[in-house]
């Protein structure tokens, strides 16, 4: 077993890519265990201060928002950490790079935390994704805020929750808003987009991680994947980025073809990486120019929420 593991930690940490259904039944929560720290060390690395609020009375449904620089109203990026839908949090998994550059770029950012699982259920996390929007839309004016013009983006478990509250209405109807009230999704390195066939194609790594956020139950699995969801009415305008991980392309793509048939705008771009170290790549990284999917989202923000 140490073999397996430290042989797993190997392929990670050289950006390989191992066949999911090779890879032993504990490299789940390990590789779970190693990006929390990972992330838990970039906590410190953001400069800019940001400020707290709540949009909720539970101690998860909190944000912080990073005011644009500039005295006018300003368009807004809206993060959703990853995690696995069971860990995570609105600083440590935001990125080292993202903050700032956003901010240069002319946006306000904001980055909520939620609910988690088991206390919780995804259906719960989505609800709050919805609320936290809807406190910034409320809260526009005295935040600098330009509330006709936001974005949500997501990394991982929050890739899933921003594609998933972007095509199935009944979150943001119960939130009193509509999917006219944000400009596109920004989908980075997703997962179960598709929930049954993500843990068919996973075999035992992150099953049980699957399994504890979406249950058994045909049904359910199904109103809980955006691709399944796809018919309109729709967010406008979806990007949905990805790194080299067989099922993270597949998933992804499904996702974007769903949305083109439908008619929602939906764009699809590889951006290099691979395996976990690229999975974790493209949020710590994206806003460094070096990274490929820097220039994809700033020219895709530009284009949605951008200067007018």
């Amino acid at each position: 077993m140490l073999r397996s593991t430290l042989a797993v930690l190997l392929v990670a940490s050289l950006g390989l890519v191992q066949p999911v259904s090779l890879m032993p039944a504990s490299a789940g929560p390990f590789l779970e265990r190693l990006q929390a720290r990972m992330a838990a060390r970039e906590a410190g690395s953001q400069v800019a201060p940001a400020t707290e609020y709540a949009y909720g009375p539970d101690p998860l449904q909190r944000l912080d928002v990073w005011q644009a620089r500039g005295g006018a109203a300003a368009p807004l990026v809206v993060f959703v950490h990853g995690g696995g839908w069971k860990r995570g949090d609105k600083r440590n998994a935001t990125g080292a790079a993202k903050v700032e550059h956003l901010l240069a770029q002319g946006y306000a950012f904001a980055s909520i935390d939620y609910r988690l699982v088991p206390a919780a259920t995804v259906e719960q996390q989505a609800a709050d994704v919805a609320a936290a929007l809807a406190w910034l839309h409320n809260n526009a004016a005295r935040l600098g805020i330009d509330s006709s013009r936001v974005v949500l983006m997501g990394h991982s478990a929050g890739a899933h929750l921003v594609a998933l509250v972007g095509t199935d209405p009944r979150y943001f109807t119960a939130a009193g808003l509509s999917l006219r009230d944000i400009s596109g999704i920004i989908a980075l390195d997703g997962a179960c987009y598709d929930v049954a066939r993500q843990l068919a194609d996973s075999g035992r790594f992150m099953l049980d991680t699957y399994i504890q956020a979406f249950g058994t139950e045909p049904a359910r699995q199904r109103a809980l994947s955006p691709t399944l969801q796809a018919a309109k009415p729709n967010a406008p305008a979806f990007l949905i980025l990805h790194v080299d991980r067989a099922d993270g392309k597949a998933q992804s793509e499904a996702l974007g073809a769903a949305l083109t048939q439908a008619g929602t705008p939906a764009e699809v771009q590889g951006v290099g990486g691979t395996g976990l170290r690229g999975h974790m790549e493209i949020n710590r990284e994206l806003g460094d120019p070096s990274h490929p999917a820097t220039a994809i989202v700033d020219a895709w923000l530009r284009r949605m929420i951008g200067a007018r």
